[in-house]
């Protein structure tokens, strides 16, 4: 199934499988998606201990580890209700890979619409930070 939601950031599409995302967005099988959760004891993700706290204050922010897993905790708001009830779920923004956000083609290729009193829209992107284990490096 693949949900299309309005996140915090974006509209984005969401699903348990990462293989029939990135199929739905035209893009290479293997690439990875993030896994988007409301808590972090769903993703139980090897975070080095430095770390440890940017991540559980983190905000509007994808994180991404060393072995190349991505993610985003997810606390406040109706996307975060969202994942509570659904569990763990694999994000990308709902748009055609490298091109604008349609809602035409975001409804059209989702399975189910989850749409509230906010409808769906694009604001900025989440900030992007690569965790290393002394380091931290800022992507976007």
């Amino acid at each position: 199934m693949i949900y299309l939601v309005q996140t915090d950031t974006t509209a984005g599409f969401l699903s348990k499988n990462i293989k029939a995302l990135n199929a739905l967005k035209k893009r290479p099988l293997n690439k990875p998606c993030i896994l988007c959760s409301s808590s972090l004891r769903e993703i139980s993700p090897r975070v080095p201990r430095r770390h440890k706290n940017l991540v559980r204050r983190a905000k509007k922010t994808t994180l991404i580890l060393e072995n190349g897993f991505s993610f985003r905790l997810v606390k406040e708001g109706a996307h975060a209700a969202f994942l509570k009830k659904m569990g763990a779920m694999y994000s990308t923004s709902a748009n055609e890979s490298g091109k604008l956000f349609d809602i035409n083609f975001a409804k059209s290729k989702a399975d189910i619409v989850v749409e509230d009193e906010r409808g769906f829209f694009e604001c900025a992107p989440s900030a992007i930070l690569k965790l290393g284990k002394k380091r931290l490096k800022k992507i976007r």
